[in-house]
């Protein structure tokens, strides 16, 4: 008779409450799981590419606004073209400046000026400043008009110091030697640029002209820039006797000293500037 192996008896699922899920595919859980990862992966790459590739704002091409290169007076920062410079100052027909109708209207009140062939005199003056600009038209009074003639140009607020070449440059210097006083000494000609005006002709034959606002003797090299860098008009000073002198391709910008250097600086109200300003025609020293 053979051997019959007894089977365990079924459960039956109400005998331990549990049922098979026959409602979806086994594993399913799983795939549901894997898929949204995958999904979450896929959406943070393609916007992490597009935060990395977006395009920057436009950057504005526009040259950015130039500073102000107005400089206070009296600065060695300030620059006169050269024949160098990319930019002159535009001329006229006189071969002055066309940029300011005060460049012509101070010229043509010059030009009603009353000449005087002797210098005036040598002793400075005690007659206080006023506060007024210098004196362009006949109604302020005539400069002083020297002739043609050899002079010496000597400051009003330094009475000992006189217009000296040194260096090349010139300064205010007490005389010394012969050597000293002969730098001291100018021929006041009509001016290079405007007749109405002057220019000063050093004794080796060059003439005093004004280049990155400081006053030099230079060698005439017949260009229209050096004419008016060499051509000053006198204007009516605040002091008896005295004159200031005006750029004539800078209008509103006057020979001063500075340190005891001659230079050019825009006119200011203040009585050390008109001080500084003041020059007296005198006696050659030479």
């Amino acid at each position: 008779m053979p051997e019959i192996t007894p089977q365990p008896p079924p459960h039956p699922s109400w005998e331990n409450g549990w049922a098979p899920d026959t409602s979806r595919a086994p594993g399913t859980r799983r795939l549901w799981l894997a898929g949204t990862l995958a999904v979450a992966t896929v959406v943070a790459c393609v916007t992490a590419i597009a935060v990395s590739h977006k395009t920057p704002d436009k950057v504005s091409s526009a040259p950015p606004a130039s500073a102000s290169t107005d400089s206070g007076p009296g600065l060695l920062s300030f620059a006169s073209p050269s024949a160098s410079d990319t930019t002159a100052p535009p001329k006229g027909t006189s071969e002055m400046s066309a940029t300011s109708p005060t460049a012509s209207a101070s010229v043509s009140a010059t030009a009603t000026a009353t000449a005087s062939g002797a210098g005036p005199k040598s002793s400075p003056s005690s007659a206080k400043p006023s506060k007024s600009s210098p004196s362009k038209g006949s109604s302020g009074g005539s400069a002083q008009q020297p002739s043609t003639a050899q002079k010496s140009v000597r400051s009003v607020n330094y009475p000992d110091r006189y217009w000296h070449v040194s260096g090349g440059f010139v300064k205010l210097d007490a005389p010394r030697g012969s050597e000293s006083r002969a730098d001291s000494t100018f021929t006041v000609v009509k001016g290079l640029a405007n007749s109405s005006c002057y220019s000063f002709r050093t004794s080796d034959g060059k003439y005093l002209r004004h280049r990155n606002f400081l006053l030099r003797a230079d060698g005439n090299d017949g260009s229209s820039l050096f004419k008016q860098d060499a051509t000053f008009c006198a204007r009516t000073s605040s002091y008896s006797g005295a004159v200031m002198l005006e750029s004539v391709n800078y209008p509103g910008r006057f020979l001063r000293h500075q340190n005891f250097q001659l230079k050019l600086v825009s006119y200011q109200n203040s009585d050390l500037y008109r001080a500084d300003s003041a020059f007296r025609f005198v006696d050659p020293l030479a």
